[in-house]
């Protein structure tokens, strides 16, 4: 077998990260059914004679100087994809390179961190001497905030100190991420027949509620990702002109930031609301990174930017420090026609490369 260089050119670094990603667009890869791109991820690695682990359809490997005594960075992205929606135009499983981009779903969101994380990580697989372990997982379920993805992957790996998550941000740094908490609502009031008074209606009692809470400031503002904010997402009572229903019921999206858990940003709202209100679950907290965390200082260092990302991660579910950068430009994660610049994936296993080489 062909001996493993230690390094490869950024010209070979980047053909291996567009093919791999060609390979990952033409197969499906939705969210619990991600059994074939994780085949796809373990023969890369085996291609580049580097060892790997399996977990459901998670799939990490450690570098090749791994010591039990250093603290280890991880590097994380998905390689699960939302469907596609119904405009698309081209094939999404179809990977097309055009005008210098490629197409296909995927490509934005994670994909192209993926592959950059994948070469980012063969560069620097037999490095000796380095202050830290480098890790890599590539995991699943991420599109749906799943059980199954890093947040059961995460007990398995070494001791991280810092999680490098892939997300597309342009290669800048996003430092804060907003934590998501879903609300369901329901206030009772009395039923009747429409015809007559009724001055216990459960649609305009909750009309004054929910009004109530969107007009409602949190008195505690993020440096870094501003206020929360609470959406109104769905609404629904009745079900015939004549008759006022027993209860309406109703959903609120709420994007809590680094000053609140959400159990506290729960509690607040129920206070400033007389429904009966149902948190759906407390996992997805808000996260952030502190400026001067030497991968934050590293960044700014080689000149990228730093914002509170408005989007949610598995940072959400990873129980150590993180911060999410990666190739691509999270307004067209999820659209139809998605697709990635093949200059954005050589900047960002470049970028990754730089400022790791800071760190490590």
């Amino acid at each position: 077998m062909e001996e493993l260089k230690s390094v490869y050119s950024k010209e070979e670094l980047l053909s291996q990260a567009v093919d791999l990603l060609k390979k990952l667009i033409a197969t499906p890869s939705f969210s619990k059914d991600e059994y074939n791109t994780s085949v796809e991820i373990e023969n890369f690695f085996k291609k580049n004679q580097i060892p790997t682990k399996r977990f459901k359809n998670n799939i990490w490997a450690v570098s090749k100087n791994f010591d039990v005594l250093k603290p280890s960075i991880l590097l994380n992205t998905h390689h699960d994809t939302v469907k596609p929606n119904k405009a698309y135009t081209l094939d999404p499983f179809l990977p097309v390179e055009q005008d210098g981009k490629l197409y296909g779903l995927g490509s934005n969101d994670a994909g192209a961190s993926l592959v950059s994380m994948a070469q980012v990580f063969v560069h620097f697989y037999e490095k000796e001497d380095l202050k830290y372990n480098l890790v890599i997982a590539l995991t699943a379920e991420e599109e749906i905030s799943g059980f199954d993805g890093i947040e059961a992957l995460f007990p398995k790996l070494p001791n991280i100190e810092l999680a490098i998550v892939g997300e597309p941000t342009q290669m800048n740094l996003a430092i804060a991420e907003k934590g998501l908490l879903v609300i369901d609502g329901e206030m009772k009031g009395t039923p009747s027949h429409a015809a007559h008074p009724n001055d216990d209606n459960a649609i305009v009692k909750c009309m004054e509620d929910i009004q109530n809470v969107l007009n409602f400031r949190f008195p505690k503002v993020s440096d870094y990702l501003g206020e929360v904010k609470v959406t109104l997402s769905g609404i629904h009572a009745g079900v015939q002109h004549n008759v006022v229903p027993e209860a309406c019921t109703f959903t609120l999206d709420v994007r809590v930031t680094d000053e609140y858990s959400n159990k506290e940003a729960f509690e607040i709202i129920q206070g400033q609301m007389k429904s009966t209100l149902t948190a759906r679950s407390f996992r997805l907290n808000s996260s952030k990174i502190e400026m001067d965390h030497p991968f934050v200082k590293a960044g700014l260092e080689i000149g990228r930017t730093t914002y509170g990302s408005p989007t949610s991660s598995d940072q959400a579910i990873i129980p150590c420090t993180s911060v999410k950068i990666g190739p691509g430009d999270s307004r067209r994660s999820h659209t139809a026609d998605e697709y990635i610049y093949i200059k954005e994936i050589k900047e960002g296993i470049e970028i990754y490369i730089r400022i790791l080489e800071k760190v490590l």
